[in-house]
């Protein structure tokens, strides 16, 4: 029997970059080659990001596709439970939703 291969993350293809405003967080992807780049633009969506971060997100999240860098840029809306002065969040300001995106497994179930 095959020895199955442990799932493919976010983080062997990109590496994140995390920030925010208010109560919205922004978090980037950027690919580290081209083909990396082709194949998260495929198969990370908002979508799926939104459901991998869970009741964290309680907003819409967008994704905007940055081809001149090869990145993905998510805006996650009413994330930070009420933004840094209000939130009782260990990680108020959401810097580490990067960490969390780079960790979804590259493909979908």
């Amino acid at each position: 029997m095959a020895e199955q291969q442990p799932a493919r993350r976010v983080y062997d293809l990109a590496y994140g970059r995390a920030g925010d405003k208010g109560n919205i967080a922004n978090v980037s992807v950027i690919a580290r080659s081209a083909a990396a780049y082709a194949e998260l633009r495929e198969k990370l969506t908002a979508e799926r990001v939104k459901a991998h971060l869970g009741s964290i997100v309680r907003g819409n999240v967008d994704r905007y596709a940055l081809d001149n860098i090869e990145a993905l840029n998510f805006v996650l809306y009413d994330a930070l439970d009420g933004g840094a002065t209000r939130s009782l969040r260990l990680d108020a300001l959401g810097k580490s939703l990067a960490g969390a995106v780079l960790y979804m497994p590259v493909d979908p179930d």
